[in-house]
């Protein structure tokens, strides 16, 4: 029974992760479509629509998770399927930008909900033996659901309207809905709730400027009175939590959880690790489309190397994290993707499919190796009571690491010129030795940017070493139940 139990879980949380993660990325293909309905720039407001929903995911995962470790599991995810059902219903049916807007803030609502838990349903459903193996697909969906954002909304926004990347949700949300209340059974006890509230609103506050500010700061400027004031905003709301937290009862982050050097570490490698390889998915259509001038279908076609490879090797390498450990594996995985990273960045006007698929399918058996060992050495190291707050913690290291890896990519990739050359390649302005000269500066920002993310990802390597060398996950003794 709980063998078929721990599959019924696994594909609950596949629904809700993959809408989650999907809707970060699907949106930036259509943000000109959705501009053009309605005669806006496609700079300022209409960014809303992207930044609105990454700022609510931002502020509200560590609460979310904390509150699953009160009342349970059920309820939040629930919840959480519900308001993003909603959610991408309103966004679908927005009369107005501002709407549009608000609807997306209140569909990260639920986003923060389904992302800040997932990781704790999946290793309360299976055994702390074959943690690593559950952790491990989960991985996989959050690497398919980012990676197909862009592809599966260019095909959309093509073939129909930028509406329908919205109700694509919701017959997947309403099934799921309808799924988790007949099969997924509540097991955990609720405790009394005790609601750190100075907490949550300084964690809220400091991490939805500091993703705001990321966003941004390309645009501001990196030294705009406006991007200091939001990161300094975000600097001292997080500053303050430390010394918060430290004297409340039932604080929303028990600060204790980093005094463990593998929780610690596998949660700044987790960091490095997005930091690192997210600039792919964010620099490539780039590539792709400006510099190679291949269409929107082409470019989705040629990315899904890097999804595939993880979907692949992400499940065997957590079942080889269950039996041998973490710590050689993420380290292994970070220095593969260093070499993933090495050869992207060698990539130019005239490389040949061959190449762009071995650096994608490298950096992909990287990314694979490294995410499913080091989820499961983080969830690991915190206790069965504090599973909630740990996956809070781990969704919240993944978006920071998102969303400063876009704003790290794009400052260097504009400093050596990158994204002038990009525009002007894109208006088919350029001919001759100005095309020439272009491209041969958007090749060299490329190359540079890419050695940036290596050598982040050469740092992660550290980070993944550091940690203590961790018994096999069969030589510790099971827990308690739940």
């Amino acid at each position: 029974m709980r063998e078929r139990c721990k599959w019924i879980v696994l594909g609950l949380v596949a629904v809700g992760v993959f809408m989650s993660t999907l809707d970060t990325s699907i949106v930036n293909i259509s943000l000109p479509s959705i501009a053009g309905y309605f005669h806006a720039p496609l700079t300022g407001a209409v960014e809303w629509v992207i930044i609105a929903y990454l700022v609510a995911v931002a502020a509200l995962l560590l609460s979310a998770g904390r509150l699953a470790d009160f009342i349970g599991h059920k309820p939040v995810w629930i919840a959480g399927l519900a308001v993003f059902t909603a959610g991408s219903a309103a966004c679908g049916l927005a009369p107005s930008l501002p709407l549009l807007i608000a609807a997306r803030g209140f569909q990260g609502i639920g986003g923060s909900l389904l992302m800040a838990i997932s990781p704790a349903l999946l290793t309360s459903a299976f055994p702390r033996e074959e943690r690593g193996q559950a952790l491990g697909w989960n991985a996989v969906i959050v690497g398919l659901g980012v990676s197909a954002g862009p592809s599966l909304g260019g095909v959309i926004t093509q073939h129909f309207t930028w509406r329908w990347i919205f109700f694509i949700n919701l017959p997947i949300g309403i099934a799921g809905l309808l799924a988790t209340a007949w099969l997924l059974a509540p097991k955990e006890h609720g405790r009394e709730l005790r609601w750190d509230v100075p907490g949550a609103l300084l964690l809220g506050i400091g991490l939805a400027a500091l993703t705001m500010g990321l966003s941004f700061g390309q645009e501001w400027g990196w030294r705009s009175p406006m991007l200091l004031g939001t990161l300094g905003l975000a600097i001292a709301a997080l500053a303050l939590v430390v010394p918060v937290e430290r004297r409340v009862k039932s604080p929303v982050v028990d600060l204790s959880l980093f005094e463990d050097r593998v929780f610690s570490s596998a949660s700044l490698a987790l960091v490095l690790s997005f930091l690192a390889m997210f600039a792919v998915s964010f620099l490539l259509p780039f590539y792709f489309e400006q510099l190679r001038g291949f269409s929107v279908e082409l470019s989705g076609l040629l990315l899904t190397p890097l999804p595939l490879t993880i979907a692949v090797v992400g499940p065997i390498s957590g079942r080889l994290a269950d039996r041998h450990g973490t710590r050689w594996l993420t380290i292994s995985g970070m220095l593969v993707a260093c070499g993933g990273l090495a050869l992207v960045s060698f990539l130019d006007a005239r490389s040949p499919f061959w190449m762009i698929v071995a650096a994608l399918v490298l950096l992909g058996l990287g990314a694979g190796l490294f995410q499913s060992p080091n989820n499961s050495a983080l969830m690991g190291a915190a206790p069965r009571e504090r599973q909630g707050v740990a996956a809070g913690i781990l969704a919240t290291c993944r978006v920071i690491g998102q969303s400063t890896s876009v704003a790290l990519a794009g400052a260097v990739f504009a400093l050596y010129g990158g994204t002038s050359a990009g525009n002007a390649l894109a208006s088919g302005s350029q001919a001759g030795s100005q095309l020439q000269a272009a491209q041969a500066t958007f090749a060299h920002a490329f190359h540079i940017t890419f050695l940036v993310s290596c050598a982040v990802a050469f740092i992660g390597v550290f980070a993944s070493a550091v940690r203590a060398t961790q018994p096999r996950p069969a030589e510790r003794e099971l827990p308690r139940a739940a």
